[in-house]
């Protein structure tokens, strides 16, 4: 049992709705904090102290949680009298096998950050293709999240098959006026609504690469939670691309770190890169422990959080078409794994008030954190499903709706 199983207590968005900071670490970050200085930790406690949640914030977990589960559940994932790991060998290279193993690759490296992993594979794709451009979506992480990290430090060259909220398509990048070596294509795309494309516009625009004599890149930090949308197992996802980064702590509730997938002679190259990069850590037992723990005992729900995401997305949709609410948008619908958007028609101040008087009068949080998008006036948020979510009837949330929008204006 992991830190964020208990009944009464969820994760939050995933490194939550603290999304459109550009030109910021991996998530979450509290962007808001210098105008509202005291926006985080009201959040913080609000949630802390509900008993009604549809995700948790890692944000919310106390040191003694995480250090209380990880010496509870050491046991299930390997020998806790074993020795800890020293430079990527024990249990991290344990790690690193099973990674390999659950999405059919040749093997996988250990980096402490998905940004570090990322920047590495398309750098060593560059030096093999010999042309250091690539080409992927204009909101995917490193363009958003990374400061410019991929042309600063590592000296590559970004272009955009498309700038439309969704996956390029096969004819953009067949289509497109100059080459590149790689194509990067972000599944789900976050900031786009975690949306993926159908399994036939997937592996058609793989094609579209493979004729260019590109190679491809799946930035799979929410890889896992994918299968339910494409109706295929990871192995067979995984297989479309020359290699696969995953995350272990956007979807799968692990402290930190990441793994890139696929032929041992890029994980020996990305190795030799994660040192020159500072990426090799003396030791990381706790990290690839908490790992280890949620492919275990997380991945293998995740398909039931999807599935029940759905529910609440529906049950989101009636209960604001029939408030007073305007507008409003479930994005998108039905979502395509366990995280989806959902759009009104006020500001944001507005929202994330209603959200926390909400919480701290009902005990029940419904939304975490509102962001402006668009045009004045039109705030979004994602919303998260994991294993508390699952009590959630629809009944449950649309008596939500009701109680957060008595608190609108």
């Amino acid at each position: 049992m992991t830190a964020y199983d208990r009944p009464d207590a969820t994760t939050e968005p995933d490194e939550s709705a603290e999304r459109r900071a550009s030109a910021t670490p991996d998530e979450p970050s509290e962007r808001d904090e210098p105008a509202e200085p005291d926006g985080r930790a009201r959040r913080i406690a609000a949630a802390r102290s509900a008993k009604r949640l549809l995700t948790r914030s890692p944000m919310t977990v106390s040191l003694a949680e995480r250090v209380t589960a990880l010496a509870e559940g050491v046991a299930d994932v390997t020998d806790p009298d074993r020795v800890s790991d020293l430079y990527g060998d024990g249990v991290v290279a344990d790690l690193e096998d099973e990674v390999a193993r659950l999405l059919g690759k040749e093997d996988a490296v250990f980096f402490p950050t998905g940004t570090m992993a990322q920047q590495i594979a398309l750098r060593c794709w560059a030096g093999r293709t010999g042309n250091a451009t690539v080409a992927l979506h204009p909101r995917s992480h490193p363009e958003v999240h990374e400061a410019g990290a991929l042309s600063v430090v590592s000296g590559l060259r970004t272009v955009h098959p498309t700038d439309e909220p969704r996956c390029p398509t096969a004819d953009e990048v067949r289509d497109f006026d100059e080459p590149f070596g790689t194509l990067m294509l972000e599944l789900p795309l976050r900031e786009a609504g975690f949306v993926l494309p159908s399994w036939q516009e997937l592996t058609d625009v793989v094609a579209a690469a493979r004729e260019r004599d590109a190679v491809v890149h799946l930035d799979g930090a929410r890889l896992w939670e994918c299968t339910p949308h494409f109706g295929r197992p990871l192995p067979k996802i995984a297989a479309l691309a020359d290699s696969v980064y995953v995350s272990f702590y956007k979807s799968l509730e692990g402290i930190a770190g990441a793994a890139l997938a696929g032929p041992r002679t890029l994980t020996d190259e990305a190795r030799a890169w994660r040192h020159r990069y500072g990426g090799l850590m003396f030791q990381q037992s706790p990290t690839a422990v908490s790992a280890l723990l949620g492919l275990k005992h997380v991945l293998p729900r995740l398909p039931e959080y999807v599935a029940h995401a759905r529910v609440v997305a529906d049950a989101l949709r009636e209960g604001f078409a029939t408030s007073r609410v305007p507008w409003s948008r479930v994005h998108p619908d039905p979502p395509h794994t366990h995280q989806f958007q959902v759009w009104l028609p006020y500001g944001p101040d507005v929202l994330n008030e209603a959200a926390l008087t909400q919480a701290e009068e009902t005990g029940t949080q419904l939304f975490w954190r509102w962001f402006p998008e668009g045009p004045p006036g039109l705030s979004v948020t994602e919303v998260t499903v994991t294993g508390p979510g699952l009590a959630w009837t629809p009944d449950d949330v649309r008596a939500a709706v009701a109680e957060f929008v008595r608190r609108l204006p």
